[in-house]
């Protein structure tokens, strides 16, 4: 149906830079929200950040200040650009588009690995 293709992810050093891409194709409709959530070994789905097809915004209060998303309704992509890393951003990171709110339906993307060294 949908295909999501996540790039970006890899190893970084404590306080560097990375930059997810998030690219929808295949039977797409128009998508309402995207976003990217993560997932540390042992732990639950967070949200990091969503952007709607307007441009509205929301951030997990732990990458606030760090972390911006963005997004090209043209290309149905979107960015994680993630400044000052920690080693507690260290998860695989989740691209999910949602278009439930115009027929279609949430997507999920197969994860990417973003490891953050001390």
């Amino acid at each position: 149906q949908v295909q999501l293709v996540e790039s970006g992810g890899g190893l970084v050093q404590a306080g560097g830079s990375l930059r997810l891409s998030c690219a929808a194709s295949g039977s797409v409709v128009s998508i309402n929200t995207m976003g990217w959530y993560r997932q540390a070994p042992g732990k639950q789905r967070d949200l990091v950040a969503t952007i709607t097809r307007l441009g509205s915004t929301v951030y997990a209060d732990s990458v606030k200040g760090r972390f911006t998303i963005s997004r090209d309704n043209s290309k149905n992509t979107a960015y994680l650009q993630m400044n000052s890393l920690k080693p507690e951003d260290t998860a695989v990171y989740y691209c999910n588009v949602d278009s439930r709110l115009y027929g279609g339906g949430a997507y999920w993307g197969q994860g990417t690995q973003v490891t953050v060294s001390s």
